[in-house]
């Protein structure tokens, strides 16, 4: 009989950390730990919860019943690390330095890969991260943008992105880096990418940057008016920054972003309110056309995935703007901890090389040469 694999599965989020147990391919144990706002408080900054999250997964996996000592590894979410090309990671010296201090900003998925290692080297056994949101595959020509001081980055869902990706690939009888498809991962940010066998070529900045709006960002708006804005007098700094991620969108319009209210908005019969669901929705398949010409119409599949595709109405109204384009696949929700241990699968059974962070020092250094 096949040996079992084991995984335990970490994801930190802003008030909870998601854990999971995967048996191969197979979830046997998830929960999400909560942590109560008033012990978050104690904490300057998200590298200062480490001992406090480490010591509520141990506990909650011992009161669990759970035999740590049968783990083969330790995946985590991945953090703001440097710009790297998509795959599963192990977790060394210099990721964990770059996440310890916040090397492209600080975010609680930052303590992903941290407390996979933590955990993973108490028992001498591999800590794993798989493509974190950093992925970065961008053609050059992607870059370039009006601004010579300002070159578009790659940040967006990467880890949703490539998982759907794969498992399209599979439905079509292929190979992820056979295809061409444009995944469209709708969530409180919406990022859209052109997959060109097996790389993201092109992609919306997700964080703050450019593309649809979305439940919780402003997305791309005219430039000019957003320079009047800030200059007005009437908002901070802060403000403005809010207003393109956090309080944009859906947020601004409704005051809440609510990502199950979409339905209630499309059919409340409020005409404003139609509109401002459409507009997102139109901007979405204006996006996936935009990738379409990145792919020069060669599209194997369209996959439509992220919280918003559980809306049915909502997802129709992308679908019937592009299914010309190609097929249309729905793959609602994220999947994160399913991802994560496919991807520490793969590589623990050979199917795919495991990659050393950083990459090569002349990527690295032509990277650093691209955004200056």
């Amino acid at each position: 009989m096949e040996k079992i694999t084991r995984i335990l599965v970490i994801n930190p989020i802003s008030i909870s950390t998601k854990i999971a147990l995967y048996d191969d391919e197979h979830c046997i144990f998830e929960r999400s730990i909560f942590h109560p706002s008033i012990e978050l408080a104690n904490f300057n900054r998200v590298i200062d919860q480490l001992h406090y999250r480490k010591k509520a997964v141990l506990e909650e996996l011992d009161q669990q019943g759970i035999n740590i000592s049968k783990l083969r590894a330790v995946c985590g979410r991945g953090g703001l690390l440097k710009p790297i090309t998509g795959g599963t990671y192990q977790v060394n010296n210099e990721m964990l330095q770059d996440l310890r201090m916040g090397y492209n900003g600080e975010h609680i998925s930052n303590l992903g890969g941290i407390l996979s290692f933590e955990i993973a080297n108490g028992l001498n056994i591999p800590a794993f991260i798989v493509d974190p949101v950093v992925v970065d595959e961008l053609d050059e020509i992607a870059r370039v943008t009006g601004v010579p001081e300002i070159r578009r980055k790659s940040i967006f869902h990467a880890l949703n992105h490539k998982a759907v990706a794969r498992e399209i690939a599979t439905a079509l009888g292929k190979a992820y880096s056979e295809t061409n498809l444009i995944v469209a991962h709708l969530g409180g940010g919406i990022t859209v990418g052109a997959h060109r066998h097996g790389q993201v070529i092109d992609v919306n900045n997700g964080l703050d940057g450019d593309g649809p709006f979305s439940p919780e960002r402003a997305g791309t708006v005219p430039a000019g008016d957003l320079i009047e804005m800030c200059y007005s007098g009437q908002y901070s700094r802060d403000n403005m920054l809010k207003k393109i991620a956090g309080t944009g969108g859906l947020q601004a319009y409704f005051q809440k972003a609510d990502l199950t209210d979409i339905n209630a908005h499309l059919q409340a019969g409020n005409k404003h309110d139609q509109l401002i669901c459409e507009a997102m929705a139109y901007q979405v398949a204006k996006q996936i056309g935009a990738m379409s010409v990145v792919l020069q119409g060669q599209v194997d599949a369209i996959a439509i995935t992220g919280d918003l595709a559980y809306s049915k109405p909502f997802v129709r109204l992308i679908s019937s703007k592009i299914d010309w384009i190609s097929d249309v696949f729905i793959y609602p929700g994220q999947n994160e901890m399913q991802s994560l241990a496919l991807g520490t699968l793969r590589v623990l059974r050979n199917q795919e090389e495991v990659k050393q962070y950083p990459q090569n020092r002349k990527e690295e250094a032509l990277w650093h040469e691209n955004m200056t």
